[in-house]
């Protein structure tokens, strides 16, 4: 699906989400693109996505709470957009930034760039050793340069989340990003790259994973399926369920978790708010101090 809103209105609905926010934009040279892998582009259905348009923005958004008592340790969470969308667009259509904020954590919400507008799952440099790892330091020192986080601070716990075709790049960051990830957040996005996924999962038993799935996806009921089987041969435990008889408690207390939704593929972020219940259960996050 594509989204079009103009940037000056994107920017406005997100500082108008909340008085307790501040939404800052950088650029750093560790995003996915520019990249040699789309010098020329990418042809898609017989499109050309020109690399001019579509391959060369390094922006990086990152939403900071005002209370963040970030002094020794920060957590991040990464939000990794779909096909033909952008940072911009998808802040503002799945309402991120609100459900960030009313889950009240006491994290960033960092938003990198990929493949702007396109139809392309391919994750650029993010797909290269260390890159990844580059980009958490630049978003580090960005904070420490506009003071919002102590000069000390270093990184705490680092979560993973994207929607479609976001499975690609967090999957190679998992495995080449050289960063300890400590949990993983899939909407409707895993079409492929199970077997980095498993090897990931079986790396650390702490290590928690939610996928959650529907059946308009194009394919991704069928893999989160193959998933759970080969899940449950190694003798991990799965828990399954449709999100209409899904316990939140239960969210709490298991680590790899696969959710079914009867709902369209861009409905199952928000209305209601399922981004902001993923970080709640979250063991990783903490809530903000009062």
């Amino acid at each position: 699906m594509r989204f079009r809103f103009s940037l000056t209105t994107v920017l406005l609905m997100v500082f108008l989400l909340s008085s307790r926010s501040q939404l800052l934009r950088m650029s750093s040279p560790h995003t996915a693109f520019p990249d040699t892998g789309r010098i020329q582009g990418h042809v898609y259905d017989s499109v050309l996505y020109d690399a001019t348009a579509h391959y060369t923005d390094s922006n990086v958004l990152i939403l900071v709470p005002d209370r963040l008592p970030a002094i020794k340790k920060l957590d991040l969470v990464f939000w990794f957009h779909g096909w033909r969308n952008n940072i911009d667009t998808a802040i503002a259509y799945y309402h991120l930034a609100d459900q960030f904020l009313a889950s009240n954590r006491n994290a960033v919400l960092v938003l990198a760039e990929t493949a702007k507008n396109s139809p392309d799952s391919y994750g650029g440099k993010l797909e290269n050793p260390a890159v990844f790892k580059a980009l958490v330091n630049d978003v580090l020192v960005e904070l420490k340069k506009r003071n919002k986080i102590g000069a000390q601070c270093e990184t705490g716990n680092i979560l993973l989340a994207g929607h479609s075709g976001a499975y690609r790049v967090i999957a190679r960051i998992l495995t080449y990003g050289e960063v300890k990830i400590r949990e993983v957040l899939l909407f409707d996005a895993l079409y492929g790259e199970r077997d980095l996924f498993d090897q990931w999962l079986r790396s650390d038993t702490h290590n928690r994973l939610i996928n959650w799935f529907t059946d308009e996806g194009g394919g991704t009921d069928e893999e989160s399926i193959k998933m759970m089987d080969q899940l449950k041969k190694e003798g991990l435990t799965v828990y399954f369920r449709d999100e209409s008889s899904m316990s939140v408690s239960d969210l709490s207390l298991n680590r790899i978790i696969f959710l079914h939704s009867k709902r369209a593929h861009n409905d199952i972020i928000f209305n209601p708010d399922n981004f902001r219940m993923m970080l709640e259960t979250s063991p990783f996050l903490k809530a903000l101090p009062k």
